[in-house]
């Protein structure tokens, strides 16, 4: 009966089975090459063994490493090599069997192969961009090796691999990726007046600190909002910042640019009077000049300044009406008085029963409202000498004065006639008869009027309604 037979080494893989191969020309031929005298020679065929399957030891005995040899003798159990035996040769788990996985001893006393068992192993891992990886036993069989990136990347696909039977490591191999955002931090926000006089401040800061957490390579960084060093009208300014990387992550911050302007409470005008500013006319630093209608003069300060206090420095001027001197040497010492600020309505009649004359005051005391709005005194100038009477409101002018006036203007005393002279002391219209206030109204709006006047009458349009 067969009886199996096991062996197994520890270290190297190698099993010499048969007898060395001899060149092809000469082997069992029984001769051989001389050399020397290069003739071939007869050699004595050796006399074959006489078989005898009970000799325990025919062939030496199989000893392979890091495998082992299960045998079948046709003598037993206690004959590991004796002619006749066949082995099955294996590998530990981990080596590869290299060479015949059955040989049987001959009667030659060799083995009819060779085997021998061989480290099975994986390729070596290349290293991945940005990362590495940690094996557990190098490239042998079950070693698991461990990826892991840089700081700043996450890695994408398989986190471990392991060396497999057939020599090829699981899975596939990852990448890092660059997925984090760069870290970005902005300036403080902040917080500023607005310059004297202005409604706007210039305002500066240091651009934001920006790192990139995996390369640390910023491709650019974008500002959506003004530049530093701008100047920023009043109210809050977000100012935002955006880095991006070589992976095309972004990161933002922001913060908050506020200019305040100190204001001074609003100036009201002064009756019959009105204001011009600078700037809005109640910032810090505005100034206000006062300013009175005509026939009104300013009694006070001229102009107040907004202070960093918010208040106004001074105190408001008021427009007192205008005080006619009539006692002066000549006319033009009395027209002297209005110009620039009073237009004059001269008015010449024979008597004081004059039809034309008597029409006309009457028209002109109901409009007294929108003369005093268009600036306009009136001056009359009636009768015959030595009874002829001059006179502006109640106040009475002298024989000469008159005489001069009616030189000056060259107004008759034979008919009705009205001069309209403008603030400049320019002769702008005559009159041979009466005519409606409106008339006259709508000749002073259309020709007359300054900028600011033309500003004053659209905020007074209906005070005299």
């Amino acid at each position: 009966m067969a009886v199996q037979l096991t062996r197994r080494g520890a270290l190297s893989l190698l099993l010499f089975l048969t007898p060395a191969v001899m060149p092809t020309w000469y082997a069992g031929s029984g001769y051989y090459p001389d050399e020397s005298y290069n003739e071939v020679y007869a050699e004595e065929v050796p006399q074959a063994p006489a078989l005898d399957y009970r000799v325990p030891r025919w062939c030496y005995t199989l000893n392979i490493q890091d495998g082992e040899a299960t045998c079948y003798s046709p003598r037993g159990g206690n004959y590991h090599s004796s002619l006749g035996t066949r082995c099955e040769l294996s590998c530990d788990r981990g080596f590869r069997l290299i060479g015949r996985r059955s040989v049987q001893c001959l009667p030659s006393r060799r083995w009819s192969g060779t085997a021998y068992c061989r480290q099975m192993r994986c390729h070596a891992l290349p290293f991945i961009t940005s990362g590495t990886y940690a094996c557990t036993n190098g490239v042998l069989l079950d070693s698991r090796c461990d990826y892991s990136c840089s700081s700043g990347y996450h890695l994408e696909g398989d986190r471990s691999r392991i060396c497999m039977e057939d020599g090829r490591w699981s899975g596939g191999e990852p990448v890092c990726v660059d997925i984090d955002p760069p870290k970005i931090r902005c300036p403080h926000s902040r917080e500023k007046m607005a310059e004297p006089e202005k409604l706007t401040a210039r305002v500066y800061w240091d651009p934001p600190l920006v790192k990139d957490s995996a390369d640390g390579t910023i491709t650019r960084v974008t500002l959506r909002g003004p530049e530093p060093g701008s100047h920023f009208p009043e109210g809050e300014h977000v100012i935002r910042y955006t880095a991006y990387d070589q992976a095309y992550n972004r990161a933002s911050c922001k913060f908050i640019v506020k200019v305040q302007v100190r204001r001074c409470p609003t100036l009201k005008p002064p009756q019959h009077g009105y204001l011009t500013c600078t700037s809005v006319g109640d910032n810090y630093g505005a100034t206000c000049e006062y300013h009175c209608d005509g026939g009104y003069e300013r009694q006070g300060t001229p102009s107040r300044v907004c202070q960093s206090s918010r208040q106004w420095s001074g105190s408001p001027p008021i427009c007192a009406p205008m005080k006619i001197n009539v006692n002066v040497n000549s006319a033009a010492g009395l027209l002297d008085q209005f110009y620039e600020k009073r237009r004059l309505l001269i008015i010449s009649a024979p008597d004081p029963s004059n039809r034309y004359y008597k029409m006309q005051i009457s028209m002109l005391q109901q409009s007294i409202c929108g003369l005093d709005l268009r600036h306009v005194t009136i001056i009359e100038l009636v009768g015959q000498p030595p009874q002829e009477v001059g006179r502006i409101r109640e106040q009475q002018l002298s024989a000469s004065i008159i005489e001069e006036l009616r030189q000056f203007q060259h107004l008759t005393r034979s008919y009705f006639n009205m001069v309209l002279i403008d603030k400049q002391g320019i002769d702008r219209e005559r009159y041979m008869e009466p005519v409606t206030p409106e008339e006259i109204f709508t000749f002073i709006d259309d020709y007359l009027l300054s900028n600011q006047e033309l500003t004053q009458r659209r905020m007074q349009r209906d005070i005299c309604e």
